[in-house]
């Protein structure tokens, strides 16, 4: 190998086998006299071997387990089984769907935005004055206000712990409250109605 001394830039043949197996060897430079550090190849080629990072496909091979930094072979039998969870390749399930036979719709009746009619798409609606999925421009309706909830066959309102309360009846609701097509509900200075039809 060839060596070069840092302070002078004078080169030297140097043979491996000085290393006596050690990491590095310090040599004088016999132009300059500064002493330097010269490092085994071979010692930094072994000892990189041996730290060698596992391949994505041992990391995450589930026959490979880690502890304390590094990855071993699990033992054999039930002890290997109870510490390395199997592989899970069952497909997540998608959440509540509406019914395909029918249509649910809600229309403001009264208040500031009397007249508009919202169409429910997912299985829960929030009303809210400034978050969910209706808003309404009240003043006396919360942030979020209250939630209707579409459990096939049944339709749920509950309140979301609004300041004023959510009225059905002219009454405030506590808990969850069925609602049927056609009935009524406030929230604030608005009122609303459930609707139900038919899929087309």
């Amino acid at each position: 190998m060839v060596i070069e001394c840092p302070q002078c830039a004078a080169k030297y043949q140097y043979s491996e086998d000085r290393f006596d197996g050690k990491p590095n060897k310090k040599i004088r430079c016999s132009k300059c006299q500064t002493v330097f550090d010269v490092k085994n190849p071979s010692y930094a080629a072994s000892a990189a071997a041996a730290h060698e990072v596992p391949s994505s496909e041992e990391r995450f091979d589930s026959t490979v387990a880690r502890r304390g930094g590094a990855y071993i072979a699990p033992e054999s039998g039930a002890t290997a089984q109870a510490k390395v969870p199997p592989r899970t390749t069952d497909k997540i399930e998608a959440g509540p769907k509406l019914p395909e036979d029918k249509r649910y719709s809600l229309a403001i009746l009264d208040g500031p935005d009397a007249g508009k009619v919202f169409r429910i798409e997912t299985t829960k609606t929030v009303i809210g004055r400034s978050a969910g999925d209706l808003i309404l421009n009240d003043i006396e309706a919360s942030r979020s206000h209250a939630c209707v909830e579409v459990r096939d066959p049944a339709v749920l309102l509950y309140d979301m712990e609004s300041t004023n309360g959510t009225m059905v009846g002219g009454e405030k609701i506590t808990g969850a409250v069925e609602l049927y097509n056609h009935a009524e509900f406030q929230i604030g200075t608005t009122t609303i109605m459930l609707i139900v039809t038919e899929a087309d």
